[in-house]
């Protein structure tokens, strides 16, 4: 019977998760599906046939160590997914440069890696705007994301020097759209697309998490979108099993905010189909990868 790993972490109390709708679909396939933390030290990967990498949502706390387990995997019988470059490649959002160079429009962006206020000073002028946000370029579910106000930002320059003293950072103005209209979700299983979503956060907030409040619903996208979220995957070093391109509008026009290839939630229970497609996609590799 094939086997299947979905890597995830030791606590997701604080999280929603909705990886266990795909088990009764590999079920049915006859495959077997358990769920493993990456923190775990005794693990045979070899036993299973693939290694999904799915609620590892912590990794960004231990980044070192967590590539050092996706290398043991990759080292393994296993096979791992994504691939392990793609998510090397994909870990720190330094990424983001590589679209903007093949011509991709990505969220305006000042690169960092020294912490200073006269960083900060200048974001606002290069943006024209009264309001930007900073996040390190290694970070996930917003953690270490801040929102800054050109009038009191320095209140909390303690606080942001501690954070970003000895790590990369990147500056991006705030977008009103984010609050007013959202961001767009799309969903890539085996490089085909699965569903959209638009998320909002809730009011007051600019994080549009679930984890946060956000609210989330299943949306069309148009062809615009799309574009743009295609040539995304068409620029990855690799093919993925998965990616979720996240989209907001600057400027009247649609740029990628993140093309996640790591963790992302993939929202399977807002598209009922969406558990059957990523299932066939594995499936659909696994086919390839056996008649090789």
């Amino acid at each position: 019977m094939p086997s299947v790993a979905f890597l995830s972490t030791d606590n997701l109390e604080d999280f929603f998760v909705y990886d266990e709708l795909l088990v009764p679909h590999f079920n049915q396939k006859g495959w077997n599906v358990e769920t493993v933390s990456w923190h775990t030290n005794s693990e045979n990967w070899s036993r299973f046939d693939y290694v999904i990498v799915r609620s590892t949502w912590d990794y960004q706390q231990y980044a070192d160590a967590f590539v050092a387990c996706l290398k043991k995997i990759d080292a393994s019988d296993a096979t791992l997914l994504n691939p392990l470059r793609l998510m090397q490649w994909n870990i720190e959002k330094h990424y983001l440069k590589d679209l903007e160079c093949t011509g991709i429009p990505i969220v305006k962006t000042i690169w960092e890696s020294t912490f200073n206020n006269d960083v900060i000073n200048k974001a606002f002028d290069e943006f024209n705007s009264d309001t930007i946000v900073i996040k390190p370029v290694l970070s996930a579910n917003a953690d270490d994301t801040f929102k800054l106000e050109r009038e009191t930002w320095k209140e909390s320059a303690g606080v942001l020097s501690n954070t970003f003293e000895h790590r990369g950072f990147m500056i991006q103005p705030f977008l009103s759209n984010i609050v007013e209209e959202g961001e767009y979700s799309l969903f890539y299983f085996g490089g085909a697309f699965s569903h959209a979503i638009r998320k909002v956060p809730q009011k007051g907030d600019f994080r549009v998490q679930e984890e946060h409040g956000g609210s989330l619903q299943t949306v069309s996208v148009d062809n615009v979108q799309l574009a743009i979220a295609e040539k995304a995957l068409s620029a990855m070093p690799c093919n993925a099993l998965y990616a979720r391109v996240d989209l907001v509008r600057q400027d009247d026009n649609w740029a990628i905010m993140e093309l996640e290839l790591i963790e992302p939630s993939l929202y399977f229970n807002l598209d009922e189909d969406s558990p059957v497609r990523f299932v066939e996609a594995l499936l659909t590799f696994h086919e390839a990868a056996t008649n090789k």
